[in-house]
């Protein structure tokens, strides 16, 4: 079959990876840039260099046999490693979190920057039309994207899968990437939250992290501070400086210590960080030829976008 998969993050590659091994031709789009999607990394250009954040996922675990022969793979050829910090099974792509991403993606025919903006039935198969006036026809249909992504992409064309799919609410995440001109006088490379205790006021920062610290990182003091989902969830639409402002002084508050001078900032809000939780792992409409999978069709980990994307090809 010539396989069209929308998203080419971890779901639409391991998808594509068990196809593909499988003789099937394959063929990702993604409206990203280069690999990564939530698993992204953003570089910024200091006075000391640049600097490097992991601004969407952290790291990732490891529960699943098929998937830790993955992450074995991964471990020998030098694009994944353990991060002792944030715990006994946690890993990060080396040199940055989207490694794994990029290492899956080479070995398939992906486009970049190219936004597909509607499918539709055509004969037996499907055609996909993309922002640049493209068209694209393929036999199978795979949609690998975010909950809310895929309801609007098969609203018209299998109303109830959107709907399926619609309801499936992920949880939106603001995130501040500093750069300092020294490292924090703090001996912790990692801070996590356990929710406000009792009489406590809004709790801002649910994870904060030294990003230079991670395995085979490098360049200036660099932080990750990821908002709550429910601090996220009410300031979605606040200007990101000012959300920014309020991330680093929360940092500050945590911490108890006094930031050094920022020498580089930025902000993103992640719409659809965290997915639902729950689902059948994947879902394959024969009749139409089409396929859903993604984490929101499992939980919110790493691992459940892999997982799902492999239960998808073993369907196929």
């Amino acid at each position: 079959m010539r396989v069209g998969i929308v998203g080419a993050g971890i779901a639409g590659l391991a998808c594509a990876q068990g196809l593909a091994g499988r003789g099937h031709d394959v063929v990702l789009f993604d409206k990203g840039r280069g690999p990564g999607g939530r698993m992204s990394t953003r570089r910024l250009a200091t006075p000391a260099g640049t600097a490097h954040f992991d601004h969407g996922a952290q790291y990732f675990t490891v529960r699943d046999p098929g998937f830790e022969s993955q992450v074995t793979t991964w471990i020998a050829d030098g694009v994944v490693a353990p991060w002792p910090a944030a715990g006994d099974e946690a890993y990060v792509g080396v040199p940055a979190m989207n490694s794994p991403v990029r290492d899956l993606a080479t070995r398939h025919e992906v486009h970049w920057s190219t936004l597909v903006t509607g499918v539709q039935r055509r004969g037996d198969g499907w055609r996909l039309r993309v922002d640049t006036a493209d068209v694209h026809d393929v036999d199978q249909l795979v949609i690998a994207v975010p909950a809310e992504q895929t309801a609007a992409l098969l609203a018209d064309a299998a109303p109830e899968l959107a709907a399926r799919a619609g309801a499936a609410v992920s949880e939106p995440c603001w995130t501040a990437m500093l750069a300092f001109a020294e490292p924090l006088a703090v001996h912790r490379d990692c801070w996590r939250s356990d929710g406000p205790g009792e009489g406590a006021g809004e709790d801002v920062v649910g994870w904060a992290a030294r990003n230079n610290a991670k395995p085979g990182r490098a360049g200036p003091e660099s932080w990750v501070v990821q908002a709550t989902p429910e601090w996220s969830r009410r300031h979605a639409e606040d200007d990101r400086d000012d959300v920014v402002a309020v991330l680093a002084a929360a940092l500050s508050e945590e911490l108890t210590v006094e930031l050094p001078a920022r020498i580089a900032t930025a902000g993103h809000l992640w719409r659809f960080a965290r997915s639902a939780q729950g689902g059948p792992g994947a879902i394959l409409d024969r009749d139409r030829r089409l396929g859903l999978c993604g984490d929101w069709l499992i939980g919110p980990r790493v691992e459940s976008a892999w997982l799902s994307g492999a239960n998808l090809a073993e369907q196929l």
